[in-house]
């Protein structure tokens, strides 16, 4: 009797591994199809076409594939309807911040003295999950004029700022890291 029930532990674990899998691969396949078509769309002069729809198919089923274990273990953020709506609301406060750095960085480089002030800056995060860590870091390097150069294991990040305003750890976390700690303290970290 026992031995019977200590073989099944391990198949009822590979079973929903299994089905954990399987979920992901169909997660993966919905996003990528979206993504491609939400891509493709304006190519298209607003019909799909049979055979971009069966690209993007065979694409979306290549990428729910390849990547199914590319999410870290804190994947499960987004099977929360609370998140999601957090990420879907820091997507356009992240692409404002995008856009506006665009502009300063245009300014800049346009002006006849291009008034600059490079250097490295240190920010103190108070993000605490390595997945919120990531998002942030990624987040600063993907707005024009900063870039992410180090990180280290307690949450220091090192920038590199086109136009440093303060030195000061408190204030350049202030101007470049808090607006996106917001939000994605409330993706990642809430329970």
């Amino acid at each position: 009797m026992c031995c019977s029930r200590a073989s099944t532990i391990p198949s009822r674990w590979s079973d929903i591994e299994a089905r954990s899998r399987g979920m992901r691969r169909v997660i993966y396949f919905v996003l990528a199809l979206v993504i491609w078509i939400l891509l493709t769309w304006p190519f298209v002069e607003g019909h799909l076409d049979g055979q971009v729809f069966l690209a993007g198919i065979v694409a979306a089923a290549v990428v729910a594939v390849l990547f199914q274990d590319v999410l870290p273990p804190e994947h499960h953020v987004f099977r929360s309807p609370k998140r999601i709506v957090w990420f879907v609301l820091y997507v356009p406060v992240f692409f404002y911040y995008v856009l506006v750095a665009n502009l300063d960085v245009v300014y800049r480089a346009l002006h006849p003295k291009m008034p600059i002030r490079p250097g490295i800056v240190k920010i103190k995060t108070s993000l605490t999950s390595e997945s919120a860590i990531t998002a942030l870091a990624n987040s600063i390097t993907l707005t024009p004029g900063t870039l992410t150069v180090d990180l280290t294991d307690d949450g220091t990040l090192y920038v590199h700022w086109i136009n440093v305003r303060s030195d000061d750890v408190d204030e350049a976390t202030r101007m470049i890291a808090r607006r996106f700690e917001y939000f994605l303290e409330r993706i990642f970290e809430e329970p």
